[in-house]
This record gives structure tokens, C-alpha cells and sequence, in this order.
């Protein structure tokens, strides 16, 4: 199955939201929009597609209803979710955690293209595997530019068949968050300040913790 949003917000106007497929945004605060799934999604096979705009002196906060949770499917194992984030205004998007169960191989991508005056946080929360499993993958790339420049090209892979798969003690979970042109000072594990400004804050571990 493929799902694509588009979200655009305008200053002084609700959020304009379209949709396809498994997945709808629903406006919850005038600048706040949630992701709900329809449907189970992604299963293997799948494809996601959710494209943001955010205008300038807009404001946009992006959340979802639920952890998403990638499932092998009858066919193939692998599923493929895909964000673009167009901003000259100021996003927020912090979804729920993506839980890769059993043996589902899940790719993720965000390609994020920022004005010079645009603020951004975006955070992404991944755990491989629910409780008793540690075969899932997950690969996911940010690549992040600002006024034209070039600002950040990030990868991770967790999981099974990763660089870092290990049976004894490998991370199957992990933390990004990027913040423009602050830098965060409350994010969870390690912060890298960017050349470019903002920072990269990133934590790896086995769990996720209930607020990590």
C-alpha cells in the first residue's frame, strides 16, 4: 500500500492537510497537526510518503496518535517511509516511536530543506523489536540543508544485519534530534554542535525510556 500526506501551513490560516492511503492528518490545535493510520502501516511492501510545508511566520507542530509499528508482509519484509520538510517558518515535529517488530526491515528517509530565517526540531525515536524479539532492521538517513547550503548528512542503522549488530550487547534503540539554529541544551544523549549552526543530539542504548 502506498500513503501520502501533504501538510501546508500558512500564516494566520489552519493547516491545509491532504491524504492517501493508510494515513490522515487530523488538525488538533490551529497549529498542530496528528497522524492517524486507517490501517496497519507499514507493513512490508509499503511505501509512505508524508511531505511538510511550512510558510513563513508560520508555525507547525507535527505529533502522531500512536507508536508506529513496521510488520513483515506476505511478500517482502522491507517497507519505506519517506519525509520532506520544506520550511521558512518554525516546525516541530516530534512523532512516537517506530517500533521495527519480528523480522520487518524498515527504511526511513528526511530531506529537509531550510529558509536562512526557517527553525526547525525534529526528533526521531526507534526500537528495534517489541518485547523477546531482536531481528527487525531499521536504516534511516537526514539529509539537511539551509539557505541553499549544505547542513547535515546523518545516517543509523540499528538491528539485525547492521554495522553494529552484535548478539551480545549491539543498541537496538536509538534517539536523533535536530534543532535549528538553537542548539539543544535538554535532548537526550550526546550533542554535536554544527558547523553550519543548530545541533545533532543522539543516544543509543537497548530500551527506549518512557521519556528519553
Amino acid at each position: 500500500m502506498r500513503s501520502d500526506v501533504l501538510i501546508v501551513a500558512r500564516p494566520g490560516r489552519t493547516p491545509h492537510i491532504e491524504g492517501r492511503g493508510a494515513i490522515a492528518g487530523r488538525r488538533t490545535q490551529s497549529d498542530t497537526v496528528h497522524l492517524v493510520s486507517s490501517a496497519a502501516t507499514p507493513l512490508g511492501g509499503d511505501a509512505i510518503s508524508i511531505r511538510i510545508i511550512v510558510e513563513s511566520r508560520a508555525r507547525l507542530s507535527v505529533r502522531t496518535v500512536a507508536a508506529t509499528v513496521a510488520l513483515p508482509g506476505a511478500a517482502t519484509v522491507e517497507s519505506h517511509a519517506t519525509w520532506t520538510l520544506e520550511v521558512a517558518g518554525e516546525l516541530d515535529l516530534d512523532p512516537e516511536p517506530t517500533i521495527v517488530a519480528a523480522t520487518a526491515r524498515h527504511h526511513a528517509a528526511t530531506h529537509l530543506t531550510l529558509a536562512a530565517n526557517g527553525a526547525v526540531r525534529v526528533r526521531e525515536r526507534i526500537q528495534i523489536g517489541r518485547t523477546g524479539e531482536r531481528q527487525g532492521f531499521w536504516s534511516g538517513s537526514l539529509h539537511a540543508d539551509v539557505d541553499g547550503r549544505p547542513l547535515l548528512r546523518h545516517r543509523v542503522e540499528l538491528g539485525h544485519g547492521s554495522y553494529a549488530d552484535d548478539d551480545i550487547a549491539a543498541p537496538r534503540a536509538c534517539v536523533s534530534e535536530l534543532r535549528y539554529p538553537h542548539v539543544a541544551t535538554d535532548a537526550a544523549g550526546t550533542t554535536l554542535e554544527l558547523a553550519g549552526g543548530g545541533g545533532l543530539s543522539t543516544w543509543q542504548g537497548d530500551r527506549l525510556h518512557s521519556r528519553p
